[in-house]
C-alpha cells in the first residue's frame, strides 16, 4: 500500500519506531563513541532522548502537533552532544512545517532541509563527519527525491540507502574515526532512527510499536575515561524554561564558557551542554535569563584519575555538606555527590553551580528563603556502578540522618548492588565536623596496601564520637524556615535579641546548648567551653567554618590556636545547603579530640 501522506498519528508512531532502533542499539554506539571525546556514552544519551520522547509526548491531530510534542519532549530529555543536536533538529522540524493535518511527501522534503541549519546553529564549531553530517546529507537526499518519490515508503528506503554510504564515509573526515576503525557513534544512532522509521513506513502497524516495551530500567552513564589532558574539567548540562527566552543571549554565554557547546531549544525552553571549568559562573551569568532546572555536572577529571589511576582499593564518598579545602578532596580522590539547592525556581548543585560566595553575597542582598533537597537516587546509582568497576569495596560517610534523608536513600540505593561491598556510614555531623572526620580518616588511608573497609568503617564511627560542632548563630530565621526551630520560639528569640549556640548531640540532632544576647557573649561563651572541653579532653584538629563571615571565624581560630596550642586545620566557607539552615553571619567551630 502506497503512503502518499503523513499525518500526525502515523508521523508520531514512526518517531517511536525510529527511537526504538536506537534503543536497541545503544550497547553498541556506546561501544564505537570516540569523539568528540571516547566516554562512551553516545549511545546512552541518544537512547535517553529518545526514551524522553516515548514517555513524555502525545500524538496530535496534525503535524505540527505532533512534532512539537516530539520537540518539547526532546530538548526535556536530550543529553550528551549528539543527543542534544537532534532534539534541536526536531524542534527546527517541527517549526517548519505547517499546520496542515497531513503532509506531502513534497512538502516533508522541503522541511527536513529546512531544518538542518537549526542543527548547524545548536553547536558553537560544527564538526563534519558527525550526526551533523548524516542530517544534512539525509534531508538533502530527502529533498532531492521529494518529487520523483510520491510514495513515502520509497522515498524514506531510497534515502536510507545514501545515509548508509555517508555512514561508512565519515572516518575520512574524522582522523579520530580513522584512527579508531569506527563510524561515528552519533552518525550511527541517526542512521539506526532511520531504519526504524523505514521498517515502520514499509510493514509496522501502529500495534507493533504500541506494543514495544520501553526499558523499565535507566539507561546507565558511562563516566568519562579520557587519558589525555582535560583542559576544561566539568561537563555542564542543564534546562532553562521560561517565557520569551533570549535564546542567542543563552548561547552565547555557554559558548563562552568552554568547549564542546552545544545549545538548543524554543523561546520557551532551552536545554545547553559545555564543558567548563567555571560552571558556578556560567549559572550566575544564566539565572537571569530564565528557570534553571535539571542540572548536571560531571568531573571528569576525577572520573579519568579514578579509570585510570585510583590511588587506593577502597573509594570514598560522602556529601557536599562535607566541608573540607577542594585541594585536600581531589588530592586523596575523594568523590563528593552534590545536594540540591533551590533558589527561585531555580535548581542549583551545592558548591558546583553556585559557589558558597555566591550564595551568601545573595543571602545579603536579596530576602530570600531557600530550601534543598536530596539529588535524585539515579545519581548514586550511577556513582555506585562506576566506583564498584574501579574498586573493591565503597565507604560512605553522610550527612547526620537526623538532619537530612541523604543517608537512607543511599542505603537503599546500595541495596541494588547486593554482590557490591558498600558500607554506609551515619556521620551523625555536618559541615565542618564531617570534614575533620574525613581529614583524619584519610591520614590512615590505606593505598595499595592490604585494606579492610569494615576496619575503616569502624574508624569512621569511632570518630563521630570523638568530634563536636559548635554553632554560633547570628539569626534564628532560617531555622525556624527550615523547621529546625519552631516559629513561636524564632519570635521570642528575636524580641529578645537572643543568640544561640547550637550543637549537634550524639544523635545527630541540631539543638541549642546555650544562649546569649549579644554575638560578643556567644563568642566569650564558645572559647570558655574550648578551654573546658581543652582540659578534659586534649584537642586533636579543630577548623571553622562560616556562612559569610571570614572575619569572625579567623578571630576564632587565633583564640582557639592560643588555647590548644594546634593551628586550625583549615577555614572553610559553609556549604550552601548548610547556610539555607543556618543562615548568613553564622560561625561554627569544629572540635576532634585525641
Amino acid at each position: 500500500m502506497k503512503i502518499k501522506y503523513l499525518d500526525g498519528r502515523r508521523l508520531y508512531f514512526a518517531f517511536l519506531a525510529g527511537g526504538q532502533a536506537i534503543i536497541k542499539d545503544f550497547a553498541y554506539l556506546n561501544k564505537i563513541n570516540v569523539y568528540p571525546v571516547p566516554d562512551g556514552d553516545t549511545g546512552t544519551n541518544l537512547a535517553s532522548t529518545m526514551k524522553a520522547i516515548a514517555e513524555q509526548s502525545r500524538p496530535g491531530r496534525s503535524v505540527k502537533e505532533s512534532l512539537s510534542s516530539i520537540a518539547e519532549a526532546a530538548l526535556t530529555g536530550a543529553r550528551g552532544n549528539s543527543g542534544l543536536i537532534f532534539a534541536q533538529y526536531i524542534y527546527g522540524l517541527s517549526q517548519e512545517l505547517g499546520n496542515d493535518i497531513r503532509i506531502s511527501a513534497a512538502r516533508f522534503g522541503e522541511s527536513v532541509r529546512n531544518a538542518v541549519r537549526y542543527a548547524y546553529s545548536s553547536t558553537a564549531r560544527p564538526q563534519e563527519g558527525t550526526i551533523l553530517t548524516l542530517i544534512r546529507e539525509w534531508a538533502e537526499e530527502i529533498y532531492q527525491g521529494r518529487h520523483r518519490f510520491s510514495d513515502f515508503h520509497e522515498l524514506i528506503h531510497h534515502s536510507l540507502e545514501k545515509a548508509r554510504q555517508v555512514l561508512q564515509e565519515t572516518p575520512k573526515k574524522l582522523p579520530a574515526l580513522k584512527k579508531a576503525g569506527v563510524v561515528d557513534a552519533g552518525a550511527k544512532g541517526f542512521v539506526d532512527f532511520i531504519e526504524g522509521v523505514a521498517n515502520f513506513i514499509r510493514q509496522g502497524s501502529l500495534k507493533d510499536v504500541l506494543s514495544e516495551e520501553i526499558p523499565a530500567v535507566e539507561f546507565q552513564e558511562t563516566p568519562h575515561k579520557v587519558k589525555e589532558d582535560i583542559p576544561f574539567r566539568y561537563c555542564t548540562e542543564a534546562l532553562i524554561a521560561g517565557d520569551n527566552l533570549d535564546f542567542e543571549k543563552i548561547k552565547g554565554l555557554v559558548e563562552k564558557a568552554g568547549e564542546s557547546a552545544i545549545t538548543g531549544g524554543s523561546e520557551t525552553r532551552v536545554r545547553f551542554h559545555v564543558h567548563t571549568n567555571e560552571p558556578e559562573k556560567l549559572f550566575e551569568a544564566l539565572k537571569d535569563l530564565g528557570t534553571i532546572v535539571q542540572p548536571k555536572v560531571e568531573d571528569m577529571k576525577l572520573q579519568s584519575q579514578i579509570s585510570f589511576q585510583p590511588k587506593s582499593k577502597i573509594a570514598l564518598v560522602v556529601d557536599s555538606s562535607c566541608d573540607l579545602p577542594a585541594s585536600l578532596l581531589e588530592e586523596n580522590q575523594v568523590v563528593v555527590i552534590p545536594l540540591l539547592l533551590n533558589i527561585k525556581n531555580h535548581v542549583f548543585l551545592d558548591k558546583l553551580t553556585i559557589s558558597p560566595e555566591n550564595f551568601y553575597k545573595l543571602l545579603a542582598e536579596e530576602e530570600i528563603m531557600p530550601g534543598s533537597a536530596q539529588p535524585a537516587p539515579k545519581t548514586i546509582e550511577n556513582w555506585f556502578s562506576f566506583l564498584s568497576s574501579h574498586y573493591e569495596a565503597i565507604l560512605v560517610l553522610t550527612i547526620s540522618s537526623a538532619l537530612s534523608g541523604f543517608y537512607n536513600l543511599v542505603k537503599a540505593v546500595a541495596e541494588k548492588f547486593p554482590q557490591k561491598k558498600i558500607i554506609i556510614v551515619d556521620s551523625r555531623h555536618i559541615s565542618g565536623s564531617s570534614g575533620l572526620i574525613v581529614q583524619r580518616l584519610l591520614e590512615n588511608w590505606p593505598q595499595h596496601t592490604q585494606q579492610d573497609v569494615d576496619e575503616l568503617a569502624r574508624r569512621a564511627e569511632e570518630l563521630t564520637a570523638k568530634t563536636e560542632i559548635l554553632v554560633d548563630i547570628k539569626t534564628l530565621k532560617y531555622l525556624v524556615k527550615g523547621g529546625r526551630v519552631s516559629p513561636m520560639k524564632g519570635l521570642l528569640a528575636k524580641l529578645l535579641n537572643i543568640k544561640p549556640i547550637i550543637i549537634i548531640n550524639k544523635l545527630g540532632q541540631a539543638v541549642p546548648c546555650s544562649q546569649s544576647f549579644s554575638r560578643r557573649q556567644n563568642f566569650k561563651k564558645i572559647l570558655k567551653m574550648v578551654r573546658k572541653k581543652q582540659a578534659a579532653h586534649p584537642v586533636h584538629s579543630f577548623a571553622i567554618v562560616h556562612a559569610g563571615n571570614r572575619p569572625r571565624a579567623e578571630a576564632y581560630a587565633r583564640e582557639i590556636e592560643r588555647i590548644t596550642g594546634r593551628q586550625v586545620s583549615f577555614i572553610e566557607e559553609a556549604s550552601p545547603v548548610v547556610g539555607v539552615h543556618n543562615g548568613l553571619g553564622a560561625v561554627g567551630v569544629c572540635l576532634s579530640y585525641e
